[in-house]
């Protein structure tokens, strides 16, 4: 089976298109878990055990892990993730030509991370350099390939709402070749819940490629349209990051029993709108 359908039978078992973002910043990891060997992955072991029984995926963002003990505590937590069942979506945002290309595809290799560790589930990518620094990643067909198509920060319509010569907009074109790629049904978009107008052009043009909508929490993004138009099929995925495993920084509840109770009520104010 490919990722998107081991991705639809997760959804289904849990009843939830919640991706819970873990991109523990060192500045804000609390204070039971900072005496630990490897403070990020006792976080994220944390975090995973409260928030499982509602999220369909988990993607750490790479970001938070580029150092020797980052990379150890990112293997722990593909592992422990995978050991529950649960996909795991990389969130790194790469591409490059040749070699270099082939040399980042290893991050889907899990003896990349110093530890005995499970391979993620699927990764995302910048689709700028075009599909030969893709296409290493594309080739993976039991590996699943989130395509940047629009993002959900403020800046990215300087470049991916520019209008080309043929009248359509950059991050439509990025559309239209991610449905080109997706020869081995592994390609699917990145399109952030900032944008809802765009989510909606871009559900048109790409009907069958399920969308990974980042935005919904403290970005304030719509979680009607992030349902409505980024599952298709029974597959997609909204994902929140420091709304859920921050929560507990508001409350007197422990961190991971907070983060648990919000990504319940995130999954269950989005299964209000499939």
């Amino acid at each position: 089976m490919g990722f998107f359908e081991d991705l639809h039978d997760r959804i289904v078992s849990v009843d939830s298109v919640v991706c819970v973002g873990l991109d523990p910043d060192p500045g804000r990891l609390p204070v039971a878990v900072r005496e630990a060997e490897l403070p990020r992955w006792a976080f994220n072991r944390r975090i995973i055990d409260k928030t499982a029984p509602y999220a369909a995926a988990f993607k750490p963002n790479v970001a938070f892990y580029e150092d020797p003990a980052g990379w150890r505590a990112l293997g722990e937590t593909i592992a422990y993730a995978a050991g529950k069942g649960i996909p795991v979506i990389l969130d790194a945002k790469r591409a490059d030509i040749g070699n270099t290309a082939r040399r980042y595809a290893r991050l889907l290799d899990g003896e990349t991370y110093g530890v005995k560790a499970d391979a993620p589930n699927a990764i995302t990518v910048n689709p700028y350099l075009g599909e030969d620094a893709l296409q290493p990643f594309l080739d993976l067909d039991d590996r699943g390939v989130f395509v940047l198509c629009r993002t959900s920060n403020a800046g990215g319509e300087d470049l991916q709402d520019l209008e080309l010569d043929s009248g359509e907009r950059v991050y439509e074109r990025v559309a239209d070749l991610a449905v080109q790629w997706n020869r081995r049904n592994n390609v699917g978009l990145v399109v952030g819940a900032t944008a809802t107008d765009e989510l909606a052009t871009i559900r048109e043009r790409a009907p069958s490629l399920p969308f990974l909508v980042p935005g919904v929490g403290a970005q304030g993004g719509d979680a009607e349209a992030a349902v409505t138009h980024g599952v298709v099929d029974g597959v997609g995925l909204v994902n929140a990051s420091r709304s859920i495993i921050f929560a507990g920084e508001t409350t007197e509840t422990p961190f991971d029993e907070a983060a648990g109770a919000a990504a319940r009520r995130l999954r269950d104010g989005l299964n209000r709108f499939r």
